[in-house]
């Protein structure tokens, strides 16, 4: 296991910005039930949490995307991660909504970018993967090249992965499911009965619970 990966894991538990609770599942905005709530907007309350989130991303761009000449943060909880990133290597920050506003300019990208300037996507959390690959969409018809995305966590779903192939988009993660629940077991966060329906949750998330 990622020392790094681990590292993150026990602080998402520590901070509640991830909750498990098997036994009493969250509903989401789809509707789906779910044994786990993740809140990556929590970390920014935690000074020591966030900058070791930010020198990850940091870390992880010099590794991955070495290239890159700026980054773009996914509205609206990868904004405050990308422009701390974007401020610890001395890059520029632009910030992409779901959408184009209704008034004003109808921007959807906010932030001067120049075409085919070299970007890297900082998001918070990686779920099915729509809005994500719908702001790399966004980037690629503005001009820009899109050289992947950084996310501070992922479910891990198979949704997710195959879209992100079929978009040409590499994705790296500073932290992922499979890890957390090793993690919160080793810490006695949960237990091995808990273990089992973590799994199941996770290969097939619309239809758990119903």
């Amino acid at each position: 296991m990622d020392k790094s990966a681990k590292k993150i894991a026990e602080y998402l538990l520590q901070i509640k910005a991830i909750k498990l609770q098997p036994s009493n599942p969250f509903t989401w905005a789809s509707g789906w039930k779910s044994p786990i709530y993740c809140d990556n907007r929590r970390t920014l309350s935690f000074p020591e949490v966030r900058s070791y989130i930010r020198d990850s991303f940091a870390e992880t761009i010099k590794l991955h995307y070495p290239a890159a000449e700026l980054v773009a943060g996914v509205a609206t909880g990868a904004i405050a991660h990308g422009a701390l990133v974007a401020e610890k290597l001395g890059m520029p920050f632009i910030y992409v909504r779901s959408e184009a506003k209704e008034h004003g300019l109808g921007n959807q990208i906010e932030g001067f970018f120049e075409k085919d300037q070299k970007v890297v996507v900082i998001e918070d959390l990686i779920s099915t993967g729509g809005s994500s690959l719908g702001a790399v969409k966004a980037l690629r018809e503005a001009g820009c090249k899109v050289l992947g995305m950084a996310a501070i966590f992922t479910y891990e779903f198979s949704r997710a992965a195959d879209g992100f192939r079929e978009n040409g988009c590499e994705l790296h993660t500073l932290s992922n499911y499979s890890t957390l629940i090793s993690t919160a077991l080793e810490t006695g966060y949960i237990t091995d009965d808990d273990v089992a329906a973590l799994k199941k949750w996770r290969l097939d998330p619309s239809g758990w619970g119903r």
